[in-house]
């Protein structure tokens, strides 16, 4: 054999050699993946074809006193879209599917697209972009109508990807009508920080497509109500669809909320406060000869033995249902809107206002503790003069020399002008001295004033006690501006007011003067409380001076019925007032409602039968109408209202407060019918709201 055809059949046989190498090492793989690791793998394959979705929990119900829904849950149809199909699409097909889905919903694309990228990838829009998890179909839009609906299940061919299915929302089924926005408050999507939160906690209840309450109980009581989500397995094919469930966690509804509200009793109290509001603004006002501007108000009940807020209004307001299926941004817009009134914000709880007379009772109870016998007589002149100002009464009334009970029934202002400006000529005669003793100031402290109530309720105001302290601190902020602008020469842009207050606060803002101290004396001046704060303290007159941190919650309840937690009534203070300096007041104050301020509106109510105690209150603010307010109390019951730019407190809001008040107790004409009573229990008790042996809330009576 020549050497040449012995070198080509070695390396024919190198050739075969590496082939059959080749070979068995193929074998051996392919024995090993099929055989030994054969199991491992077809379990990786399995779980690529099986996605996770989550199940979203049905939220909490929220029920009145005696059980009726104040907030529930109704099916809404949501379109969402695959994004694992979508991106299987070429970009023409992508873009004409997103215009399809866009035009159905009624969104612009651009909007659709912004829905679909997921937080924290590039162009991603913070709170707009998606939290959830990557396999799940994204909601691109929620509440869409029936017709939208089937438009998208019965066309699969032109939304290929585009899922339309039935998920939980809010309703609220409003009974007897009412509204309750403020008490209730509303629920938006999760935020990219609020879910990113949620990870770092290892908190399961919530997920990128979960929704958080904002605002009222929604918000305070989130966590009970809200749930835990469940997931649902399923197949998929190799294009992504589904082929059908593989396994399934059930969601867990969220717990029941009970509040003290009562709906029939919020109900007359929505109604009387949305009246007496539109009556007033078709009412000339006798100061300025146009008509009242009325633009806002509040109307606050509360248990005078416990705190629980019984009912809560008010004006302007705004429909809850406007948040369900998301807001749009001329709603939004319209609910911050000051021309329409600010709606979003609750007046009851966060409107500040100058509480005008009726702050008197708790001057009083700062006179008698300090010094001032029950049967102090002061006069009553038409007006009282501090240095070069005449402080007036009303209308310049003068009743001559009266007592403690004559002034609260006629609300005399120069009788307690009087004593204001006594303590600060005793104690504080020095207007520089930020730590001189104040009476007045400490005794409206005492009752719970300049702070806030604690109530189980987000964003509630404080208040504003304005003392010493509060000038010093006031001046210090503002003093550069008005230093600044006074030391230039005046322009037209300033008036000559503006130009002239800039220079004296600039000099002596700081100095708490008698002029301060006598406006305090009768709630007026830079003093402001909310309607909830002053019918707390209005509650402490009733029940012997307990402050209470008011409450809407009573009880959680979980979905299967068993009470989960009560929520007691929470003392906060004592208020140190001797019993009997108390007593007085509460004498006095039953005079306002007999022969007082309040006595016009209350002709021929039953009041020995139910003695309702009260006091007016008409507090000047400058450049407006004045702001009218009642108080009142029986020893079971705290009613209060008070409408902005309104004019007198009985004038305004008189008849809203008989017919609270008529409601409570069944009052028809001069006879008392506790069968008619709003509340049941109610003089005397037949029917308490309670819980049952198996947890269940006791259900209303026949016919309710």
């Amino acid at each position: 054999m020549s050497p040449f055809a012995q070198k080509s059949r070695l390396r024919l046989v190198v050739v075969q050699v590496l082939a059959f190498s080749l070979f068995a090492t193929l074998f051996v793989r392919l024995y090993y993946l099929q055989v030994i690791g054969g199991d491992a793998y077809q379990a990786q394959a399995a779980n690529q074809s099986v996605r996770d979705i989550v199940v979203q929990p049905q939220r909490g119900l929220i029920l009145d006193s005696q059980g009726r829904p104040l907030v529930a849950n109704r099916t809404s149809w949501v379109i969402s879209v695959d994004r694992t199909l979508l991106g299987k699409l070429d970009a023409d097909s992508r873009t004409e599917l997103i215009r399809r889905v866009a035009v159905v919903v009624d969104e612009k694309p651009a909007d659709v697209e912004a829905s679909l990228v997921t937080c924290g990838d590039p162009g991603s829009v913070k709170d707009v972009c998606w939290n959830g998890s990557p396999y799940q179909p994204v909601p691109v839009a929620s509440d869409v109508s029936k017709d939208v609906a089937l438009r998208v299940l019965e066309q699969p061919e032109d939304y290929p990807g585009v899922v339309a299915e039935q998920q939980s929302v809010r309703s609220y089924p409003r009974p007897f009508g009412i509204n309750l926005a403020h008490v209730l408050g509303y629920l938006s999507p999760v935020t990219e920080d609020e879910y990113d939160l949620a990870v770092e906690k290892d908190d399961e209840s919530l997920n990128g497509a979960s929704v958080v309450g904002r605002a009222g109980v929604e918000k305070q009581y989130d966590e009970w109500l809200r749930g835990l989500p469940g997931y649902r397995r399923v197949a998929v094919d190799s294009m992504g669809r589904v082929l059908g469930d593989d396994s399934t966690v059930e969601s867990t509804p969220g717990d029941t909320l009970v509040t003290s509200i009562d709906a029939k009793v919020q109900s007359v109290v929505e109604k009387q406060l949305a009246e007496r509001i539109a009556t007033q603004r078709a009412t000339l006002d006798p100061v300025t000869g146009r008509n009242f501007e009325a633009d806002s108000g509040a109307a606050v009940v509360l248990d005078a033995r416990t705190g629980r807020v019984v009912a809560m209004a008010s004006q302007p307001t705004y429909d809850p249902d406007v948040w369900t299926g998301g807001i749009s941004e001329k709603q939004l817009q319209r609910l911050y809107s000051e021309d329409a009134g600010t709606p979003l914000l609750s007046r009851a709880t966060q409107g500040q206002f100058a509480p005008g007379s009726t702050w008197k009772p708790f001057m009083t109870a700062g006179a008698l503790t300090n010094g001032y016998p029950m049967d102090t007589v002061l006069p009553c002149s038409s007006g009282f003069q501090v240095g070069n100002r005449v402080f007036k009464n009303h209308e310049s009334a003068a009743e001559g020399n009266i007592g403690f009970v004559r002034a609260l029934e006629v609300s005399c202002n120069t009788f307690f002008y009087r004593i204001g400006f006594n303590f600060w000529q005793r104690f504080g005669s020095d207007p520089a001295d930020v730590d001189a003793k104040d009476p007045l100031v400490a005794i409206a402290k005492k009752f719970g004033f300049g702070s806030r109530t604690g109530i189980d309720l987000p964003g509630e105001a404080p208040g504003r006690i304005a003392d010493r302290k509060w000038k010093q601190a006031y001046y210090e902020s503002q003093k550069d501006y008005y230093c600044d602008l006074s030391s230039k020469p005046q322009d037209d842009s300033t008036s000559d007011f503006v130009y002239r207050f800039a220079r004296e606060f600039c000099l002596e803002g700081n100095l708490y003067r008698a002029g301060d101290a006598v406006n305090f004396s009768i709630g007026q001046g830079d003093t402001i409380v909310t309607p909830l704060q002053l019918a707390r303290a209005y509650a402490a007159l009733s029940n012997g001076g307990t402050l209470y941190a008011p409450t809407v919650a009573k009880a959680i309840v979980s979905p299967e019925g068993k009470v989960l937690r009560r929520i007691a009534p929470r003392k906060v203070a004592q208020v140190d007032v001797p019993q009997k300096y108390l007593d007085f007041i509460d004498s006095a104050l039953q005079g306002v409602t007999r022969e007082g301020t309040m006595a016009w509106k209350m002709g021929g109510f039953p009041l020995d039968q139910v003695t309702v105690r009260s006091k007016t209150g008409s507090a000047e603010v400058y450049g407006k109408q004045s702001t009218g307010w009642v108080a009142s109390y029986t020893k079971d019951y705290v009613v209060v209202m008070m409408i902005s730019q309104a004019g007198t407190g009985s004038g305004s809001t008189g008849d809203g407060i008989r017919a609270i008040w008529e409601a409570l107790y069944g009052v028809d004409g001069e006879a008392v019918s506790p069968a008619r009573a709003a509340t049941p229990g109610t003089v005397p008790p037949t029917r308490l709201p309670q819980f049952l042996n198996d947890g269940s809330i006791m259900p209303p009576a026949v016919g309710e």
